[in-house]
């Protein structure tokens, strides 16, 4: 039986650059061998599309690109093809995938771009659709599509950058109905780049300058004091929710080094939490998950408050798949190991054909 054609795509132009080549490396590892054939296609950090036929290990240290068999490579939006072209001494060859899993996060990755010139091309792609993609990726969105939903999530404001010569009046407005502390984050980032809490007006002002930095459109949400708890999703039509683990972080709050730099934070699997608070949100990862067009897989992200209040914070269509990241690990709490995980995503992926 001939092996099912898989073309990873890895790197990418998005601030998640880094988190994408460690991702990209598990996925590559772990697919099972005896039923895929990987084709790697890697994004550098300009743009460049390249096809990949070296040593996996030299992708998480981003030596990958300097490999001399390197070779530009692109997916041709025209349905005849199906597939990867590669680009050698000027003369285009294709190689036919089955299948996309886009291990990116951030830009161009996990908010609806890809998505859609695959859909574009007719082919199948492991994950949301280019809908869904696009709104979770736009914080300011998926707030005004959860709250429409009936979905609690932290108050919140968006400021634009076109706001920017009014930013001493909109930080004051917002400080005084949203109050102290807040949080700023740019409005289409993940992985917590470009995030900072601010406990005054100065520092409000800063976070928003430097979200701004990441994106042209920021949002300022109040501060919600909680444990940090996650949930994975999976399936297409009939979703299911895993069960909820817990964020410890090392940082004041689970920002870019918490996560990927110092190392330190901790998951507790499954949350030492209530089981009502605990099926509660997993009822509600799911509800998120169907409201927002989701399909393939999210990780959706929660607060629980001392009062047992549930507030949803972030749903990210595109987790990550390092060996710390919780999306595997909290599949793997439920029985289902890292190489089966990547089977049954890539077969919800071609269910959807």
């Amino acid at each position: 039986m001939a092996k099912t054609k898989v073309a990873v795509i890895f790197g990418g132009v998005s601030n998640e650059h880094d988190v994408s080549l460690i991702s990209a490396t598990n996925v590559i590892r772990n697919l099972p061998k005896d039923k895929y054939d990987v084709i790697p296609i890697g994004i550098t950090r300009k743009g460049r599309w390249l096809y990949y036929p070296g040593d996996t290990e030299l992708i998480a240290s981003d030596k990958w690109d300097s490999n001399p068999d390197c070779v530009p490579a692109a997916i041709l939006p025209n349905t005849m093809y199906k597939g990867i072209a590669k680009i050698v001494d000027g003369e285009i060859s294709t190689v036919k995938v089955d299948v996309v899993f886009p291990v990116l996060h951030g830009k161009n990755g996990e908010d609806g771009t890809i998505q859609g010139l695959m859909d574009m091309a007719n082919i199948p792609y492991v994950g949301c659709g280019c809908l869904a993609s696009a709104c979770c990726m736009d914080k300011s969105v998926t707030h005004a599509l959860l709250e429409q939903s009936g979905i609690k999530t932290a108050r919140w404001e968006t400021i634009r950058h076109s706001d920017i010569n009014h930013l001493d009046d909109i930080c004051g407005d917002i400080a005084e109905k949203l109050g102290y502390p807040l949080f700023v984050k740019p409005a289409c980032s993940g992985s917590s780049v470009g995030v900072n809490k601010a406990n005054d007006f100065e520092e409000l002002k800063d976070a928003v300058k430097f979200a701004f930095t990441h994106d042209k459109k920021v949002i300022v949400e109040e501060f919600i004091k909680g444990r940090e708890l996650e949930c994975a999703v999976m399936g297409n039509e009939n979703p299911f929710a895993s069960t909820v683990g817990e964020i410890v972080s090392c940082n004041d709050f689970y920002d870019y080094d918490a996560k990927y730099i110092m190392g330190t934070s901790g998951l507790n699997i499954p949350a030492d939490i209530p089981d009502s608070a605990a099926s509660e949100i997993r009822k509600t990862a799911v509800k998120a998950f169907l409201a927002l067009n989701c399909s393939g897989l999210s990780r959706i992200d929660f607060f629980l408050t001392d009062e047992g209040q549930v507030i949803l914070n972030e749903i990210n269509t595109l987790p990550g798949f390092t060996s710390i990241s919780m999306y595997p690990k909290l599949m793997a709490e439920m029985g289902i190991t890292y190489s089966e995980l990547l089977d049954r995503l890539i077969s919800l992926a071609l269910e959807k054909v």
